[in-house]
């Protein structure tokens, strides 16, 4: 058992969509301190590969924003099915892609050996990179 798991586990029984929470919230839930890298911003990011806490959070359906390190505050965000949303927040739904996506795809080719980043005008590029 990850010593985070309990962190995974309340997320799990919670049904906001957002949770709004302190570093001592988690400490609570924890029964123990968050290290001192709580205090880098980098430590809070939704990379899985960051640290074991991250991937609780994570496979909870939860992923952090709001990070505050200075007030030790953060929230908590619903990532997984919106439909389990309640308490007010309103459910976020996948949008159907509308037809007209995808409409023009093949209908322009870029020839090879252009480059699309060089100005056009050579005149204003000689004067830009000139100055």
């Amino acid at each position: 058992m990850s010593k985070y798991e309990p962190l995974g586990e309340y997320l799990r029984h919670q049904r906001r969509a957002h949770i709004p929470m302190t570093f001592m919230d988690i400490e609570r839930i924890l029964g123990k301190e968050l290290p001192a890298s709580k205090l880098h911003r980098a430590w809070w990011s939704n990379n899985a590969n960051n640290n074991v806490m991250t991937k609780q959070w994570l496979d909870a359906g939860y992923e952090t924003e709001s990070v505050d390190i200075a007030s030790e505050r953060l929230v908590f965000r619903r990532v997984e099915s919106a439909s389990t949303a309640s308490d007010g927040d309103i459910p976020v739904t996948e949008l159907p892609d509308h037809p007209i996506f995808g409409c023009m795809v093949g209908t322009l080719t870029v020839m090879p050996g252009v480059d699309l980043t060089e100005p056009m005008d050579f005149e204003w590029s000689e004067k830009l990179y000139n100055e």
